[in-house]
Protein backbone atom coordinates (compact mmCIF):
# COMPACT_ATOMS: atom_id res chain seq x y z
CA UNK A 1 0.00 0.00 0.00
CA UNK A 2 1.46 3.19 -1.51
CA UNK A 3 0.71 6.93 0.05
CA UNK A 4 -0.53 8.80 -2.61
CA UNK A 5 -1.08 12.88 -3.07
CA UNK A 6 -3.88 13.25 -5.89
CA UNK A 7 -3.90 16.86 -6.88
CA UNK A 8 -7.09 18.23 -9.33
CA UNK A 9 -9.28 21.77 -9.34
CA UNK A 10 -12.25 19.56 -10.18
CA UNK A 11 -13.77 18.13 -7.61
CA UNK A 12 -15.47 15.55 -9.71
CA UNK A 13 -12.21 14.56 -10.89
CA UNK A 14 -10.89 14.16 -7.24
CA UNK A 15 -13.24 12.19 -6.61
CA UNK A 16 -13.01 9.92 -9.74
CA UNK A 17 -9.16 9.20 -9.76
CA UNK A 18 -8.98 9.12 -6.01
CA UNK A 19 -11.75 6.26 -5.77
CA UNK A 20 -9.94 4.13 -8.29
CA UNK A 21 -6.75 4.83 -6.88
CA UNK A 22 -8.08 3.26 -3.26
CA UNK A 23 -9.55 0.61 -5.11
CA UNK A 24 -6.59 -0.34 -6.24
CA UNK A 25 -5.17 -0.64 -2.72
CA UNK A 26 -3.44 2.94 -2.22
CA UNK A 27 -3.61 5.66 0.65
CA UNK A 28 -5.24 8.75 -1.46
CA UNK A 29 -4.46 11.78 0.16
CA UNK A 30 -7.05 14.42 -2.24
CA UNK A 31 -6.05 17.96 -2.65
CA UNK A 32 -8.04 21.15 -4.61
CA UNK A 33 -5.00 23.36 -5.68
CA UNK A 34 -1.16 23.57 -5.61
CA UNK A 35 -1.00 25.58 -2.58
CA UNK A 36 -2.58 22.54 -0.30
CA UNK A 37 -0.98 20.10 -2.32
CA UNK A 38 2.64 21.91 -1.25
CA UNK A 39 1.67 21.63 2.17
CA UNK A 40 0.53 18.10 2.48
CA UNK A 41 4.00 17.06 0.51
CA UNK A 42 5.95 18.69 3.32
CA UNK A 43 3.71 17.36 6.25
CA UNK A 44 2.90 14.51 5.18
CA UNK A 45 4.74 10.46 4.42
CA UNK A 46 4.20 9.85 0.41
CA UNK A 47 4.87 7.57 -1.99
CA UNK A 48 3.46 9.40 -4.64
CA UNK A 49 2.58 12.25 -6.36
CA UNK A 50 -0.35 12.62 -9.21
CA UNK A 51 -1.14 16.18 -10.38
CA UNK A 52 -3.15 17.55 -13.05
CA UNK A 53 -1.07 20.13 -15.45
CA UNK A 54 -3.58 22.99 -15.57
CA UNK A 55 -5.21 24.26 -12.36
CA UNK A 56 -5.85 27.61 -11.36
CA UNK A 57 -3.34 30.03 -9.55
CA UNK A 58 -0.10 27.28 -9.27
CA UNK A 59 -0.32 24.83 -12.02
CA UNK A 60 0.74 21.74 -11.82
CA UNK A 61 4.33 22.25 -13.52
CA UNK A 62 5.84 24.29 -11.35
CA UNK A 63 4.06 22.25 -8.43
CA UNK A 64 6.24 19.29 -10.24
CA UNK A 65 9.21 21.28 -9.70
CA UNK A 66 8.67 22.80 -6.68
CA UNK A 67 8.08 19.08 -5.05
CA UNK A 68 10.82 17.78 -6.79
CA UNK A 69 13.52 20.00 -5.77
CA UNK A 70 11.86 20.19 -2.20
CA UNK A 71 11.74 16.10 -2.00
CA UNK A 72 14.02 14.67 -4.54
CA UNK A 73 12.95 10.74 -5.12
CA UNK A 74 9.37 11.59 -4.74
CA UNK A 75 8.00 10.48 -7.77
CA UNK A 76 5.43 12.92 -9.68
CA UNK A 77 2.93 11.77 -12.23
CA UNK A 78 1.12 14.63 -14.71
CA UNK A 79 -2.08 14.52 -15.87
CA UNK A 80 -1.75 16.14 -19.91
CA UNK A 81 -3.84 16.89 -21.76
CA UNK A 82 -4.52 14.48 -25.32
CA UNK A 83 -2.12 15.07 -28.19
CA UNK A 84 -0.39 17.81 -26.34
CA UNK A 85 3.60 16.30 -26.00
CA UNK A 86 5.00 19.27 -25.85
CA UNK A 87 3.24 19.86 -22.03
CA UNK A 88 4.88 15.92 -21.30
CA UNK A 89 8.36 16.94 -22.45
CA UNK A 90 7.63 20.19 -20.22
CA UNK A 91 6.89 17.95 -17.33
CA UNK A 92 9.31 15.18 -18.07
CA UNK A 93 12.22 17.93 -18.12
CA UNK A 94 10.35 19.41 -15.16
CA UNK A 95 11.61 16.52 -13.01
CA UNK A 96 8.10 14.66 -13.16
CA UNK A 97 8.66 10.39 -13.25
CA UNK A 98 5.73 9.88 -16.06
CA UNK A 99 2.98 11.35 -17.19
CA UNK A 100 -0.92 9.98 -18.36
CA UNK A 101 -3.07 11.77 -21.26
CA UNK A 102 -6.45 13.21 -20.57
CA UNK A 103 -9.31 11.63 -20.68
CA UNK A 104 -7.76 9.46 -18.18
CA UNK A 105 -8.07 5.68 -18.77
CA UNK A 106 -8.65 4.66 -14.82
CA UNK A 107 -6.52 1.60 -15.49
CA UNK A 108 -3.13 2.54 -17.17
CA UNK A 109 -3.13 5.49 -14.25
CA UNK A 110 -2.95 2.62 -11.71
CA UNK A 111 -0.50 0.83 -14.15
CA UNK A 112 1.61 4.24 -14.57
CA UNK A 113 1.57 4.71 -10.84
CA UNK A 114 2.82 0.88 -10.00
CA UNK A 115 5.61 1.57 -12.68
CA UNK A 116 6.99 4.86 -10.69
CA UNK A 117 6.56 3.07 -7.26
CA UNK A 118 8.32 0.07 -8.65
CA UNK A 119 11.09 2.90 -9.35
CA UNK A 120 11.45 4.20 -6.43
CA UNK A 121 11.81 1.27 -4.38
CA UNK A 122 14.29 0.26 -7.07
CA UNK A 123 16.21 3.28 -6.31
CA UNK A 124 16.26 2.77 -2.43
CA UNK A 125 17.68 -0.87 -2.42
CA UNK A 126 20.26 0.69 -5.42
CA UNK A 127 21.14 3.10 -3.04
CA UNK A 128 21.91 1.00 -0.06
CA UNK A 129 23.94 -1.47 -2.48
CA UNK A 130 27.43 -0.70 -2.00
CA UNK A 131 26.81 -1.53 1.63
CA UNK A 132 26.37 -5.22 0.96
CA UNK A 133 28.29 -7.41 2.98
CA UNK A 134 29.80 -11.06 1.85
CA UNK A 135 29.13 -14.41 3.15
CA UNK A 136 30.17 -15.14 6.98
CA UNK A 137 33.82 -15.36 8.04
CA UNK A 138 36.45 -17.05 5.86
CA UNK A 139 33.41 -17.14 3.05
CA UNK A 140 33.67 -13.64 2.56
CA UNK A 141 34.29 -13.64 -1.19
CA UNK A 142 30.64 -15.44 -1.68
CA UNK A 143 28.02 -12.94 -2.10
CA UNK A 144 24.55 -12.85 -0.99
CA UNK A 145 21.51 -12.45 1.14
CA UNK A 146 18.72 -14.48 -0.16
CA UNK A 147 17.10 -17.33 2.01
CA UNK A 148 19.22 -20.28 -0.43
CA UNK A 149 22.30 -18.38 -0.06
CA UNK A 150 22.18 -18.39 3.85
CA UNK A 151 21.47 -21.98 3.78
CA UNK A 152 24.15 -22.43 1.65
CA UNK A 153 26.63 -19.99 4.26
CA UNK A 154 25.41 -22.36 6.93
CA UNK A 155 26.33 -25.13 5.74
CA UNK A 156 29.60 -24.05 4.45
CA UNK A 157 30.34 -22.76 7.61
CA UNK A 158 29.97 -25.77 9.66
CA UNK A 159 32.04 -27.85 7.18
CA UNK A 160 34.74 -25.68 6.15
CA UNK A 161 37.21 -27.21 9.22
CA UNK A 162 36.54 -30.82 8.21
CA UNK A 163 38.23 -33.22 6.23
CA UNK A 164 35.13 -34.50 5.23
CA UNK A 165 34.90 -35.09 1.32
CA UNK A 166 32.41 -32.22 -0.29
CA UNK A 167 30.19 -32.58 -3.28
CA UNK A 168 29.16 -28.97 -4.76
CA UNK A 169 26.44 -29.76 -7.68
CA UNK A 170 24.84 -26.82 -9.28
CA UNK A 171 23.79 -25.42 -12.98
CA UNK A 172 27.14 -24.14 -14.76
CA UNK A 173 28.16 -20.65 -13.57
CA UNK A 174 27.26 -20.69 -10.44
CA UNK A 175 30.13 -20.45 -8.34
CA UNK A 176 30.82 -23.83 -7.58
CA UNK A 177 34.72 -23.35 -7.65
CA UNK A 178 34.19 -20.11 -5.59
CA UNK A 179 32.44 -22.28 -3.17
CA UNK A 180 35.61 -24.91 -3.28
CA UNK A 181 38.00 -22.31 -2.84
CA UNK A 182 36.11 -20.69 0.13
CA UNK A 183 35.47 -23.79 1.71
CA UNK A 184 39.87 -24.27 1.56
CA UNK A 185 40.57 -20.35 2.71
CA UNK A 186 38.37 -20.77 5.80
CA UNK A 187 39.62 -24.45 6.79
CA UNK A 188 41.91 -25.52 8.57
CA UNK A 189 44.02 -26.19 5.58
CA UNK A 190 44.40 -22.87 4.26
CA UNK A 191 47.73 -22.19 4.33
CA UNK A 192 48.24 -25.65 2.25
CA UNK A 193 47.66 -25.74 -1.56
CA UNK A 194 44.41 -25.32 -3.30
CA UNK A 195 45.02 -27.77 -6.44
CA UNK A 196 42.35 -27.57 -9.34
CA UNK A 197 41.50 -29.34 -12.32
CA UNK A 198 38.26 -29.42 -15.10
CA UNK A 199 38.38 -33.34 -15.51
CA UNK A 200 35.83 -31.92 -18.78
CA UNK A 201 39.33 -30.06 -20.12
CA UNK A 202 41.74 -32.56 -20.71
CA UNK A 203 41.36 -35.82 -22.98
CA UNK A 204 40.68 -39.38 -20.83
CA UNK A 205 44.76 -40.52 -22.03
CA UNK A 206 46.17 -37.73 -20.10
CA UNK A 207 43.59 -37.54 -17.58
CA UNK A 208 44.91 -40.46 -15.46
CA UNK A 209 48.63 -39.22 -15.63
CA UNK A 210 47.66 -35.49 -14.16
CA UNK A 211 45.68 -36.62 -11.24
CA UNK A 212 48.53 -39.56 -10.20
CA UNK A 213 51.40 -38.86 -11.90
CA UNK A 214 53.79 -41.32 -13.80
CA UNK A 215 57.12 -42.71 -13.52
CA UNK A 216 59.91 -42.41 -16.11
CA UNK A 217 59.22 -44.29 -19.46
CA UNK A 218 55.63 -45.49 -18.48
CA UNK A 219 54.87 -44.33 -21.94
CA UNK A 220 56.07 -43.20 -25.26
CA UNK A 221 57.33 -39.26 -24.29
CA UNK A 222 57.63 -40.22 -20.69
CA UNK A 223 61.22 -39.50 -20.24
CA UNK A 224 61.21 -38.07 -16.89
CA UNK A 225 58.57 -38.49 -13.91
CA UNK A 226 56.09 -36.24 -13.14
CA UNK A 227 54.25 -35.47 -9.93
CA UNK A 228 50.40 -35.67 -10.50
CA UNK A 229 47.88 -33.46 -8.55
CA UNK A 230 46.62 -35.79 -5.36
CA UNK A 231 50.57 -35.65 -4.74
CA UNK A 232 50.71 -31.55 -5.41
CA UNK A 233 47.88 -30.88 -3.02
CA UNK A 234 49.52 -33.12 0.17
CA UNK A 235 48.54 -31.26 2.92
CA UNK A 236 45.95 -28.79 1.12
CA UNK A 237 42.96 -29.15 -0.83
CA UNK A 238 42.17 -30.86 -4.47
CA UNK A 239 39.17 -29.71 -6.24
CA UNK A 240 37.84 -31.79 -9.56
CA UNK A 241 35.59 -29.78 -11.35
CA UNK A 242 32.75 -31.75 -13.98
CA UNK A 243 33.79 -34.98 -11.94
CA UNK A 244 30.29 -36.15 -13.94
CA UNK A 245 32.72 -36.25 -17.10
CA UNK A 246 35.42 -38.55 -15.45
CA UNK A 247 36.21 -41.52 -17.40
CA UNK A 248 33.99 -44.48 -16.06
CA UNK A 249 37.70 -46.81 -16.11
CA UNK A 250 39.25 -44.38 -13.92
CA UNK A 251 36.62 -44.11 -11.24
CA UNK A 252 38.18 -47.29 -9.05
CA UNK A 253 41.22 -45.41 -9.05
CA UNK A 254 40.01 -42.76 -7.94
CA UNK A 255 37.86 -44.24 -5.54
CA UNK A 256 40.94 -46.43 -4.23
CA UNK A 257 43.49 -43.12 -3.82
CA UNK A 258 40.24 -41.16 -1.77
CA UNK A 259 40.11 -44.96 0.37
CA UNK A 260 43.65 -45.45 1.08
CA UNK A 261 44.86 -41.94 0.66
CA UNK A 262 47.51 -43.12 -1.31
CA UNK A 263 48.42 -42.92 -5.12
CA UNK A 264 50.35 -44.80 -7.29
CA UNK A 265 51.95 -43.34 -10.39
CA UNK A 266 50.96 -44.58 -14.01
CA UNK A 267 53.81 -46.91 -14.36
CA UNK A 268 54.89 -46.90 -11.03
CA UNK A 269 55.62 -49.98 -8.58
CA UNK A 270 55.34 -47.48 -4.98
CA UNK A 271 52.42 -46.07 -3.63
CA UNK A 272 52.68 -42.02 -2.22
CA UNK A 273 50.63 -41.52 0.56
CA UNK A 274 48.59 -37.68 -0.16
CA UNK A 275 46.91 -35.84 2.61
CA UNK A 276 44.31 -33.92 0.64
CA UNK A 277 41.02 -32.71 1.52
CA UNK A 278 38.76 -33.88 -1.15
CA UNK A 279 35.99 -31.51 -3.43
CA UNK A 280 34.05 -32.36 -6.16
CA UNK A 281 31.91 -30.62 -8.55
CA UNK A 282 29.16 -31.13 -10.94
CA UNK A 283 26.79 -29.47 -13.69
CA UNK A 284 24.16 -32.64 -13.28
CA UNK A 285 23.07 -34.06 -10.19
CA UNK A 286 25.62 -37.13 -9.66
CA UNK A 287 22.34 -39.47 -8.38
CA UNK A 288 21.01 -39.24 -11.63
CA UNK A 289 24.45 -40.42 -13.69
CA UNK A 290 24.92 -43.49 -11.33
CA UNK A 291 21.00 -44.36 -12.67
CA UNK A 292 21.34 -44.20 -16.25
CA UNK A 293 24.91 -46.09 -15.65
CA UNK A 294 27.69 -43.36 -16.35
CA UNK A 295 28.81 -43.20 -12.70
CA UNK A 296 29.84 -45.47 -10.29
CA UNK A 297 27.48 -46.36 -7.67
CA UNK A 298 30.37 -46.95 -4.73
CA UNK A 299 32.48 -44.06 -6.24
CA UNK A 300 29.12 -41.49 -5.56
CA UNK A 301 28.25 -43.01 -2.26
CA UNK A 302 32.34 -41.69 -1.14
CA UNK A 303 31.80 -38.60 -2.48
CA UNK A 304 28.08 -38.07 -1.31
CA UNK A 305 29.07 -37.24 2.37
CA UNK A 306 28.30 -33.39 2.50
CA UNK A 307 26.42 -32.08 -0.81
CA UNK A 308 26.31 -28.55 -1.32
CA UNK A 309 23.55 -27.44 -4.02
CA UNK A 310 23.95 -23.88 -5.34
CA UNK A 311 20.94 -22.55 -6.46
CA UNK A 312 20.84 -20.89 -9.78
CA UNK A 313 20.91 -17.02 -10.01
CA UNK A 314 17.18 -16.93 -10.74
CA UNK A 315 16.50 -18.68 -7.66
CA UNK A 316 18.31 -15.95 -5.58
CA UNK A 317 16.23 -12.91 -5.50
CA UNK A 318 17.77 -9.45 -5.03
CA UNK A 319 21.88 -11.08 -4.80
CA UNK A 320 21.30 -10.55 -8.42
CA UNK A 321 21.81 -6.82 -7.31
CA UNK A 322 24.12 -7.41 -4.74
CA UNK A 323 26.49 -9.60 -7.39
CA UNK A 324 25.70 -6.67 -10.16
CA UNK A 325 27.03 -3.91 -7.73
CA UNK A 326 29.95 -5.82 -6.63
CA UNK A 327 31.11 -6.83 -10.65
CA UNK A 328 30.38 -2.86 -11.36
CA UNK A 329 33.31 -2.13 -8.88
CA UNK A 330 35.69 -4.34 -10.27
CA UNK A 331 35.17 -3.59 -13.49
CA UNK A 332 34.50 0.28 -13.04
CA UNK A 333 38.40 0.13 -11.35
CA UNK A 334 39.74 -2.39 -14.19
CA UNK A 335 38.79 -1.03 -17.00
CA UNK A 336 38.99 3.01 -15.93
CA UNK A 337 35.41 3.79 -15.80
CA UNK A 338 33.49 6.73 -13.83
CA UNK A 339 30.73 3.97 -13.08
CA UNK A 340 29.51 3.59 -9.76
CA UNK A 341 26.09 2.20 -9.70
CA UNK A 342 22.42 0.71 -11.30
CA UNK A 343 20.28 3.52 -11.92
CA UNK A 344 16.12 2.30 -10.79
CA UNK A 345 15.60 0.93 -14.62
CA UNK A 346 18.71 -0.74 -15.19
CA UNK A 347 18.21 -2.74 -11.78
CA UNK A 348 14.38 -3.53 -12.62
CA UNK A 349 15.76 -5.66 -16.10
CA UNK A 350 18.64 -7.15 -14.12
CA UNK A 351 15.61 -8.21 -11.96
CA UNK A 352 13.54 -8.96 -14.95
CA UNK A 353 15.79 -11.46 -16.39
CA UNK A 354 16.26 -15.28 -15.36
CA UNK A 355 20.23 -15.54 -16.01
CA UNK A 356 20.27 -19.16 -17.57
CA UNK A 357 23.96 -18.53 -17.44
CA UNK A 358 23.81 -17.50 -13.90
CA UNK A 359 26.81 -15.39 -12.08
CA UNK A 360 28.86 -16.45 -14.84
CA UNK A 361 26.41 -14.33 -16.96
CA UNK A 362 25.87 -12.02 -15.20
CA UNK A 363 29.47 -11.01 -14.38
CA UNK A 364 29.96 -10.81 -18.48
CA UNK A 365 26.79 -8.90 -18.92
CA UNK A 366 28.15 -6.31 -16.06
CA UNK A 367 31.72 -5.92 -17.80
CA UNK A 368 30.09 -5.28 -20.99
CA UNK A 369 27.41 -2.74 -19.79
CA UNK A 370 30.46 -0.83 -17.74
CA UNK A 371 33.10 -0.77 -21.10
CA UNK A 372 30.12 1.05 -23.02
CA UNK A 373 28.44 3.05 -20.10
CA UNK A 374 28.22 6.73 -21.04
CA UNK A 375 27.56 7.68 -17.38
CA UNK A 376 28.51 7.12 -13.78
CA UNK A 377 24.95 4.52 -13.63
CA UNK A 378 24.71 1.72 -15.86
CA UNK A 379 21.04 2.42 -18.08
CA UNK A 380 19.27 0.34 -19.85
CA UNK A 381 20.81 1.09 -23.01
CA UNK A 382 24.04 -0.36 -21.69
CA UNK A 383 22.95 -4.01 -20.96
CA UNK A 384 22.66 -6.37 -23.38
CA UNK A 385 19.82 -6.68 -26.04
CA UNK A 386 18.66 -10.23 -24.64
CA UNK A 387 18.30 -8.56 -21.03
CA UNK A 388 17.27 -4.72 -21.92
CA UNK A 389 14.22 -6.64 -23.70
CA UNK A 390 13.19 -8.63 -20.99
CA UNK A 391 10.11 -8.93 -19.48
CA UNK A 392 9.42 -10.29 -15.52
CA UNK A 393 6.99 -13.14 -17.09
CA UNK A 394 10.32 -14.95 -18.55
CA UNK A 395 10.59 -16.49 -14.97
CA UNK A 396 8.18 -18.80 -16.62
CA UNK A 397 10.45 -20.15 -19.19
CA UNK A 398 12.57 -22.40 -16.18
CA UNK A 399 9.77 -24.23 -15.68
CA UNK A 400 9.10 -27.96 -17.01
CA UNK A 401 4.94 -28.02 -17.30
CA UNK A 402 3.47 -29.04 -19.93
CA UNK A 403 1.45 -26.80 -22.15
CA UNK A 404 -2.42 -26.96 -21.31
CA UNK A 405 -5.18 -24.67 -21.43
CA UNK A 406 -6.08 -22.78 -17.88
CA UNK A 407 -7.25 -19.84 -17.03
CA UNK A 408 -5.99 -16.39 -16.56
CA UNK A 409 -6.35 -16.68 -12.87
CA UNK A 410 -5.00 -20.22 -12.93
CA UNK A 411 -1.77 -18.59 -15.33
CA UNK A 412 -1.72 -15.68 -12.38
CA UNK A 413 -1.50 -17.67 -9.69
CA UNK A 414 1.00 -20.11 -11.06
CA UNK A 415 3.20 -17.70 -11.82
CA UNK A 416 3.10 -15.50 -8.27
CA UNK A 417 3.89 -18.74 -6.52
CA UNK A 418 6.90 -19.46 -9.42
CA UNK A 419 7.98 -15.84 -8.65
CA UNK A 420 7.92 -16.27 -4.50
CA UNK A 421 9.74 -19.53 -5.16
CA UNK A 422 12.58 -17.67 -6.87
CA UNK A 423 12.41 -15.01 -4.34
CA UNK A 424 12.93 -17.54 -1.99
CA UNK A 425 9.17 -16.17 0.01
CA UNK A 426 10.21 -13.33 0.03
CA UNK A 427 7.09 -11.38 -0.29
CA UNK A 428 8.57 -7.97 -0.82
CA UNK A 429 10.94 -8.79 -3.48
CA UNK A 430 7.98 -10.91 -5.00
CA UNK A 431 5.95 -7.67 -5.14
CA UNK A 432 8.82 -5.55 -6.95
CA UNK A 433 9.21 -8.36 -9.46
CA UNK A 434 5.22 -8.37 -10.20
CA UNK A 435 4.92 -4.75 -10.20
CA UNK A 436 2.86 -5.38 -7.40
CA UNK A 437 2.35 -3.54 -3.94
CA UNK A 438 2.76 -5.80 -1.03
CA UNK A 439 -1.14 -4.79 0.07
CA UNK A 440 -2.51 -6.13 -3.55
CA UNK A 441 0.19 -9.40 -3.39
CA UNK A 442 -1.11 -10.59 -0.03
CA UNK A 443 -4.91 -10.42 -1.52
CA UNK A 444 -3.89 -12.44 -4.14
CA UNK A 445 -2.46 -14.76 -2.32
CA UNK A 446 -5.25 -15.26 0.10
CA UNK A 447 -7.37 -15.35 -3.06
CA UNK A 448 -5.36 -18.30 -4.50
CA UNK A 449 -4.87 -20.00 -1.25
CA UNK A 450 -1.09 -19.47 -1.36
CA UNK A 451 -0.01 -18.65 1.89
CA UNK A 452 0.28 -22.27 2.99
CA UNK A 453 2.30 -23.03 -0.25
Amino acid sequence: MANLLLVDDDPSMLDLLGAHLTRGGHRVLCRGSAAEALEAATSDPLDAVITDLRMSGMDGLELCQRIVGDRPGLPVVVLTAYGNMDAAVAAIRAGASDFVTKPVELDQLLVVVERVLRRRRLDEVVKQLPHAEGGPRGLEGILGASPPMRKVFDLLARVADLDTSVLIEGESGTGKELVARALHDGGRRRAGPFVALNCAALPDALLESELFGHARGAFTDAKTARVGLFAQAHGGTLFLDEIDALPFALQPKLLRALQERAVRPVGGDVETRCDVRFIAASNRPLRDEVSRGAFREDLFYRLDVITVDLPPLRARGGDVLLLGQRFIEEFAAQLGRPVVGLSPAAAGKLLDYDWPGNVRELRNCIERAVALAGGDRLVIADLPERVARCRAAEYARSTAEPIDLASMAEVERRHILRVLEATGGNKTAAAVILGLNRRTLYRKLAEYRLTSE
